[in-house]
């Protein structure tokens, strides 16, 4: 029997592709702003202005440590975010969820920025870690919608590239929220940044989730999302589906983000700018002007987005898995001389700038072909549940307490970094080992007529394209 033209059948057009792109790179530049923020104030300010009223039931190290701790609160809630964005973007489209996770994103963070301090603090510090749930939330819905926009949207040899923008708003973030600390530090001054002047880049969030959000209005559902409406292939509960069926995949995926996550959170979860930027009778490891540090961090943030995309365009060639694969290779050796190289940098900065911007080449080369590798993975009808539940975890397994494992070393060993180089070095391991059993699926045709076909599961990348099977995206 005949059947009407599908929607995923016409190209997208480049204006179109275009203004998606646009639009996933300025929604995760705004949320990643907003969640590196938190983790540079909970390194520099939250500890004393926050928790320290808690200092004698906490301990001389516990405000750092429990304002380290909240770091990763977030990433127990993301599973949870990934979970109601999953269900949502496969029932009702990608282009809400992306909206929606955009505001409250927003809405958290600015309203940390208001949260009094002083004879209020215990008050404020319950609120504060509630509205890192919020982030937490919101960011475990972002990155799932904002990737399969991108790459769904894309031509089969442009995949990676695409799936980068995404993936570029975490150096971006970073860089628009280092940027707004340097801005900050340097013309307030110490004092008059620690004591009020870092609520305004909290704040500041209000002008960025505005223009994320029309910028977001204006693009078009995923044409994707559009073939699974007109074929009926929704699932009614992806998630059952999801774990049923690929609960494997999702443990192996989680494990290729893991070591990424957690190496790339000594730049942007604050652990870095604090043991550079503290002073040494104070336990620092270098001792250096806190703006000189986020400026130097700039600099990491630029070689990260580079690498992001020189990573995400080597995979368009060859596939996401060698590339993967010789990223964390790279990483093993760049995460075990990064504070060596950090500490000599108090004689020399030119070392702390090596050091960081070293990293940020396997950093890129292991993160911007995630997305296109993770959308490749699943099928279309539990695509979002899929990657947004395997990126939720690997973010646990990584990053959630990076931070924190890293400040209890330094704690342990009288700031000696032996214990956190070998950490993050286990860490490049894991990722490397995920991308090694990861399965490869470089150019999968990605509409649910895949699915339809019954060779989603067994297709490899030499196999030809199942007739009537559509290919344009």
């Amino acid at each position: 029997m005949a059947t009407a033209p599908l929607t995923h059948d016409r190209p997208t057009s480049k204006g179109e592709r275009r203004r998606v792109l646009a639009a996933t790179i300025v929604g995760t530049t705004v949320e990643w702003y907003d969640f590196f923020i938190y983790a540079f104030a909970a390194a520099l300010i939250f500890g004393p202005q926050f928790f320290g009223p808690m200092g004698e039931a906490l301990g001389e190290a516990g405000p750092t440590l429990v304002s380290f701790a909240s770091i990763g609160l977030s990433f127990l809630f993301r599973p949870f975010g990934a979970f109601l964005a999953g269900h949502f973007g496969d029932k009702y489209g990608r282009k809400p969820v992306l909206v929606a996770t955009l505001i409250l994103m927003g809405v958290a963070t600015s309203l940390i920025g208001v949260l009094p301090t002083g004879d209020a603090a215990a008050v404020s510090a319950v609120i504060l870690l509630l509205l890192r749930v919020l982030q937490g939330i919101s960011a475990g819905g972002e990155w799932g919608g904002a990737a399969l926009m991108a790459v769904e949207t894309a031509p089969v040899g442009g995949r990676n590239r695409a799936g980068a923008w995404p993936q570029l708003g975490v150096p971006f973030g970073m860089l628009l929220a280092t940027g707004m600390l340097t801005i900050l530090q340097t013309a307030l001054g110490p004092d008059a940044f620690t004591e009020w002047g870092w609520r305004i880049a909290f704040l500041f969030s209000i002008v960025l989730i505005i223009i994320g959000y029309l910028v977001r209005r204006a693009i078009e559902e995923s044409p994707v999302f559009l073939q699974i409406l007109e074929t009926a292939k929704k699932e009614s509960a992806p998630i059952p589906v999801l774990l049923r069926r690929f609960p494997l995949i999702v443990l192996v995926a989680a494990l290729v983000f893991a070591g990424d996550n957690a190496v790339g959170y000594m730049l942007v979860g604050g652990v870095v700018q604090k043991y550079a930027s503290t002073p040494l009778e104070e336990g620092g490891l270098v001792g250096m002007d806190g703006g000189q540090v986020s400026l130097f961090l700039n600099l990491a943030a630029i070689s990260w987005a580079i690498f992001t995309y020189v990573g995400a365009w080597i995979a368009d060639k060859v596939g996401a898995k060698p590339v993967f694969i010789i990223g964390y290779v790279l990483m093993i050796f760049a995460a075990g001389g990064l504070f060596p190289l950090v500490v000599m940098g108090g004689e020399n900065p030119i070392y702390f700038v090596l050091g960081t911007c070293l990293l940020g080449i396997p950093l890129g080369f292991c993160y911007g072909p995630l997305s296109a590798w993770y959308a490749e993975v699943f099928p279309a009808s539990v695509r979002f549940s899929g990657v947004s539940i395997t990126y939720a975890i690997g973010a646990i397994v990584g990053g959630a307490f990076a931070p924190l494992i890293v400040q209890a070393t330094f704690e342990a060993n009288g700031n000696a970094w032996g214990g956190a180089a070998i950490y993050l070095m286990i860490m490049s391991a894991v990722g490397l080992i995920g991308s090694i059993l990861l399965r490869n699926r470089h150019g999968i045709p990605l509409g649910s007529d895949m699915e339809e076909s019954g060779e989603w599961d067994d297709w490899k990348p030499s196999d030809p394209v199942p007739e009537g099977v559509k290919t344009a995206h």
